[in-house]
């Protein structure tokens, strides 16, 4: 059964501006069965044809735990190969870089999802809670399409 996946629309008006679809990455199981859904995630890229992905470098976190980093690696690596499949063009971005071009400081994943808001105040209802920090990937989309 496929979960539901949330879309938000990111959008920077103006001529120069830009547009930016971000979705919960959909998965499958729960708990320690917990995975990527690479046939969701695939469904969704081939229905958007994006031309290119931004995507923040992955990278081991102090304090996380063997098997919650394992659990990140595979999500990273499952999200890397469906667009390798889908033939879409990435670039690993430095977290440093877009956190920078948004004027955000330091690792707190708070203040991206409150740039998010302030860049986006029509889609408060999908930024509204703090768990939701990963929907701040427009930030990164952004930061792609500013390049």
């Amino acid at each position: 059964m496929m979960p539901l996946v949330t879309t938000i629309l990111g959008v920077d008006p103006g001529i120069c501006g830009g547009l930016a679809i971000v979705i919960d990455i959909p998965v499958t199981g729960t708990g320690p069965k917990e995975r990527i859904d690479a046939i969701a995630l695939r469904a969704w890229i081939v229905a958007h044809k994006p031309r290119h992905a931004y995507i923040e470098r992955a990278q081991a976190m102090p304090k996380q735990g063997a098997s919650s980093g394992f659990k990140y690696g595979r999500a990273v690596g499952a999200i890397e190969a469906v667009l390798a499949c889908c033939e879409i063009p990435m670039t690993v971005v430095e977290p440093s870089a877009w956190k920078k071009s948004h004027r955000l400081r330091g690792k707190d994943k708070e203040s991206g999802r409150q740039r998010a808001l302030q860049l986006f105040p029509a889609q408060h209802a999908l930024l509204a809670l703090k768990r939701w920090h990963g929907r701040a990937a427009a930030l990164i989309a952004l930061y792609g399409a500013l390049l």
